[in-house]
């Protein structure tokens, strides 16, 4: 079972965690399932940008993304080259290492 593990983010994991999941849970359910709340606004169908994650170790073992995926992920907030959508992204066998970013475009949250 691969390794997840989160860097420090002050609202969703200021500890940082570290946790093992099944290889075909996608991020963001591996990272909701162990108590990382990521935002997922769409109900993580890849409709928007609030559960990007930027993969520091393990993104060449995470399944391609899609066209639609990068049509997304050019609307994100602080887009580096290892970012993906957390929902979209599936675990493989590799451990990975995730940074969520500071900030995220979530327009039903920010209208509250």
């Amino acid at each position: 079972m691969p390794t997840v593990t989160v860097l420090p983010h002050p609202e969703y994991a200021p500890d940082g965690a570290s946790f093992q999941v099944d290889s075909v849970a996608s991020v963001c359910d591996a990272l909701l399932d162990h108590g990382v709340d990521i935002e997922h606004a769409c109900g993580k169908v890849g409709a928007c940008t609030t559960c990007h994650v930027i993969i520091r170790k393990g993104l060449d073992s995470l399944n391609v993304p899609s066209e639609n995926e990068e049509d997304m992920l050019d609307m994100a907030w602080g887009l580096q080259a290892q970012s993906r959508l957390s929902c979209q992204a599936i675990v493989s066998a590799d451990d990975l290492v995730v940074e969520i970013p500071k900030y995220s475009i979530n327009h039903a949250k920010e209208n509250t």
